[in-house]
């Protein structure tokens, strides 16, 4: 989306040359070099920064069941489209990469009514996470939306007949009337900040009353009192606490600047810009007690986070500056946006 397309390339690059048999074969997560062995253990030898033991290498969540990952990787390949880069190098979407799309949209289709551990890897047990249904809804979205575009070969009717299926089934049970929010899993009462993802995604409009009320919940309930949010509150199998996510405070500025909270948004994204180090880096969460860093260091979803809510302030402004200028048009142009989106 910035330009930075070599790394992107290189990125869809990687995809390619990952080893699996099947489906059934894909790992959540690999090395860097496309290791599949990416066993945890502890060493017990290092105490950790400020005593923060334990001190691993390796990852156990290698092993977990994590829906929302082919719908992340679907999306990635979808914005690598939409920016125009296989143009740019003169190459196509046919071939090993549409062939693993096509893995990954099977893959969903057949799992989706699993429950996993969800976006944020908690070793509390396996649950129907409501981020992990609509990452599946994701990863069928953006394959069908491909398979049309480019005349792929692909079953779009039961593709499609599935998006559905998911649609429906989210919203019939991962919004909790009760509480007026999308829950963290089906039946549960629990916020989750993923969901703030929502609407980013375009499953939901952000406008929509019921995305509007998680919103608010989340306001209300998940955050401290510098406005930062929390990622859940619930138990999730791991000892400790933990402070606000930096990622998912960036998330509800999103939400904000979607809705025409301008205000609202810009000060939050202002108030977190502050808590930077000194190198103008964020880490992965803040300490709601004494504002302390906490967690990976620099973290790298946190500064993805931070560029985009950028853009979105950005283009928030841009709209509401077009509908102070001429409301007649600015009406008719988002009256047309929302025509071709099918909206």
């Amino acid at each position: 989306m910035l330009g930075f397309t070599e790394e992107a390339r290189a990125f869809t690059h990687w995809l390619r040359r990952l080893s699996y048999a099947n489906g059934e074969d894909l790992q959540i997560m690999y090395g860097i070099r496309g290791e599949r062995d990416l066993s945890e253990r502890e060493l017990f030898h290092l105490s950790g920064y400020q005593d923060s033991r334990p001190v691993r290498v390796g990852n156990g969540a290698a092993e977990q069941k994590q829906m929302d990952v082919f719908g992340e990787v679907l999306d990635c390949i979808h914005i690598y489209r939409r920016e125009g880069c296989f143009e740019r190098y003169g190459e196509t979407l046919e071939g090993p990469l549409w062939a693993m799309m096509s893995t990954l949209v099977e893959h969903v289709c057949a799992h989706w009514q699993d429950a996993d551990s969800g976006i944020w890897e908690v070793r509390g047990g396996l649950h129907h996470f409501v981020y992990s249904k609509v990452m599946c809804w994701v990863a069928l979205d953006r394959g069908i939306r491909a398979a049309e575009q480019l005349y792929l070969e692909a079953d779009l009717p039961r593709w499609r007949l599935m998006r559905d299926q998911i649609r429906t089934d989210i919203l019939a049970h991962g919004y909790n009337t009760s509480l007026g929010a999308f829950t963290q899993s089906y039946g549960s009462d629990a916020l989750d900040a993923s969901n703030l993802v929502l609407p980013l995604v375009g499953f939901i409009s952000p406008n929509d009353p019921r995305m509007r009320s998680t919103v608010d919940r989340t306001i209300e309930l998940l955050t401290d009192e510098n406005g930062f949010v929390f990622r859940y509150l619930s138990e999730d199998g791991l000892n400790g606490s933990e402070g606000t996510f930096s990622i998912c405070t960036f998330w509800l500025i999103d939400n904000l600047a979607m809705q025409g909270r301008l205000d609202e948004a810009r000060s939050l994204f202002e108030r977190l810009l502050s808590y930077a180090g000194r190198l103008g880096l964020f880490s992965e969460e803040i300490d709601s007690h004494n504002n302390s860093a906490l967690g990976n260091y620099p973290q790298a979803f946190t500064h993805i986070a931070l560029i985009n809510s950028a853009v979105n302030l950005q283009r928030a402004q841009m709209r509401l500056a077009e509908h102070r200028t001429d409301p007649v048009m600015a009406a008719i142009k988002l009256q047309d946006r929302h025509n071709r989106h099918g909206k």
